[in-house]
């Protein structure tokens, strides 16, 4: 999953990005409203966690205009205005969640996987293709009935794929769908969460095209 971090305090916002790519999420970091505007119409982010004291357009403003283009990703603010009537703006404007700073990290990724799973409930249909059945929801996976444990980003990988069958996609495409912006990706990072799966679900569910990158292939 790929989430934004608006954040302008480099401190914070460096730890809750590190805090989320340890969490296995595909995670960005802008500094400024004008900077998060142009993200956020660019790319398609399954989360945004929003400090509202922002250089340029401040919190409030960058998420009225989210919800005028009719974005519907949730929001969790994070900010140090604890005044009922910010939270309240803040709220009113359009946030899902609301944390005062300082706040402690495990808090903070409770909230987001909270948060994720009522959007994956809301939007997201369980996919299954034959006897492989992924749970975006509950994050489960079941092959043939009996669970599969995988990290996230095989999770993720598995649904990127199993979203477009008999469409490869080369390494770059799923690359983009893992790490964020920054990220340090090992040349073969793809290759090894590819392996996993195969060595999890079996080496039939995931093909690889030549030159091109991976499918999950159309089912006959």
């Amino acid at each position: 999953m790929r989430l934004l971090v608006v954040e302008d305090d480099r401190m914070i916002g460096e730890s809750v990005r590190t805090a989320l790519r340890q969490e296995g999420y595909a995670a960005d970091w802008v500094h400024e409203g004008l900077a998060a505007d142009a993200a956020l119409r660019a790319e398609s982010y399954d989360l945004v966690l929003l400090d509202l004291g922002l250089p340029g357009p401040d919190g409030i403003e960058v998420l009225r205009e989210l919800r005028t283009r009719g974005a519907a990703m949730p929001v969790l603010v994070m900010t140090a205005r604890d005044a009922v009537g910010a939270r309240v703006a803040g709220l009113d404007a359009g946030a899902d969640d609301y944390l005062v700073k300082p706040f402690d990290v495990e808090e903070l990724l409770a909230r987001v996987r909270a948060l994720l799973r009522r959007r994956n409930e809301r939007r997201e249909a369980v996919l299954r293709h034959g006897g492989l059945v992924l749970d975006p929801a509950r994050h489960e996976t079941t092959l043939d009935g009996v669970p599969v444990k995988l990290t996230l980003r095989e999770f993720e990988l598995l649904r990127t794929l199993l979203q477009r069958p008999g469409q490869p996609l080369s390494r770059a495409r799923l690359e983009q769908a893992l790490y964020g912006w920054g990220e340090e990706i090992e040349s073969n990072a793809i290759e090894v969460h590819i392996h996993a799966l195969r060595r999890k679900l079996g080496g039939g569910w995931i093909h690889t095209v030549r030159g091109v990158g991976y499918m999950v292939p159309k089912q006959s």
